[in-house]
């Protein structure tokens, strides 16, 4: 439990863990963040920049200051090709993408349901069903910590990759995402690669029908954070080579996988999980969800090392069965900053 001088954390993490920050500042101007991050930097204070909390695990009391980005805006411009939009940093991702479609822009909608911010989205480069945020992206902007100037960078610039950017890297802790940029084409052409989504024919399905799918898969399998806290997918779907998957498929051939290159394939990490026996599977008050193995959940009372605990568990288990390394999605937040798990 974080000290009572703390400013308690639990309600902006979705996991629920009750973990404390020193100060906490919230933002709903641009100006506001701006200056806010920059002056926390420039003095060389310890600071979390956080938007949804819904891809973090607090593994500690943060000494430092939290500031929530709770900025919000969107804009509008077209051609006769695409329409463009801007939104800001602090605004709801699935609110985002119901905004589209509402409003007859395809191409977001294999990403509903996926919790947390836009200004999160490009630091992991957001996915589901086979579609990353990287291939509606236009330009991210942020700002630049050291000296306050406002940088934008087009998709290429941002090194997107598997849960993976520049903000991730190069730019790690010396950026704060302002605005993104995104660009839909007024051509719309469904994504229908993985899962349920295979069923539909794709000379007639609609944007709208692949939302609701998505929204009725995730909800059946994804628990509410209300209900069970959580950080939604815990682990990356790991990469590995396609001989290594084609010599385990001899004794698994159930194993699930998707091309990724011409050399390596795409493990899903809930089947391996769920293969080892390990639905359910729970370390004090946390535990894998039963309907969904790649999910961790708070089943009310979990503590960080609970949940620590049970993941590094999970990875020293998949390694043993399948040779294969497991890599945790959520940001591992200590006292002064990130470590991995």
């Amino acid at each position: 439990m974080p000290s009572s001088s703390l400013h308690s954390l639990k309600d902006f993490n979705t996991f629920g863990l009750a973990r404390g920050c020193q100060q906490l500042v919230r933002v709903n101007t641009l100006d506001a963040l701006i200056d806010t991050c920059c002056k926390l930097y420039q003095a060389q204070l310890l600071m979390l920049i956080l938007g949804g909390g819904s891809n973090i695990v607090l593994c500690e009391d943060f000494m430092g200051t939290v500031v929530l980005v709770e900025t919000k805006g969107i804009d509008i411009v077209e051609d006769d090709s695409y329409h463009y939009l801007t939104a800001a940093a602090g605004e709801n991702w699935h609110d985002l993408v119901c905004f589209c479609l509402e409003q007859g822009f395809s191409g977001l909608e294999n990403m509903a349901l996926i919790p947390g911010t836009v200004g999160a989205a490009p630091i992991q480069n957001i996915g589901a069903y086979g579609v990353e945020l990287n291939r509606f992206c236009d330009w991210v902007e942020y700002v630049d910590l050291s000296n306050g100037q406002l940088v934008r960078l087009s998709t290429d610039e941002c090194e997107f990759g598997y849960r993976d950017s520049v903000f991730k890297n190069d730019l790690l802790g010396k950026t704060v995402i302002t605005q993104v940029g995104f660009k839909l084409p007024k051509k719309w052409q469904p994504q229908l690669a993985y899962g349920p989504l295979r069923e539909f024919d794709p000379k007639q399905v609609t944007p709208k029908q692949i939302f609701d799918c998505i929204c009725e898969t995730r909800r059946a399998k994804l628990p509410d954070p209300a209900d069970y806290g959580n950080a939604g997918s815990f682990f990356k779907n790991p990469v590995i080579e396609t001989a290594l998957f084609e010599s385990l498929t001899s004794s698994y051939p159930d194993m699930v996988g998707y091309p990724h290159g011409e050399t390596h394939t795409k493990v899903a990490a809930g089947w391996l999980i769920d293969k080892a026996g390990l639905k359910g599977y729970q370390v004090g008050g946390a535990a894998v969800h039963t309907e969904q193995a790649l999910v961790l959940i708070n089943k009310g009372d979990a503590t960080s090392d609970d949940v620590l605990t049970l993941a590094k568990s999970i990875v020293e288990k998949i390694k043993d069965k399948f040779g294969i390394s497991l890599e945790a999605e959520p940001r591992m937040i200590t006292a002064t900053g990130e470590r991995s798990l």
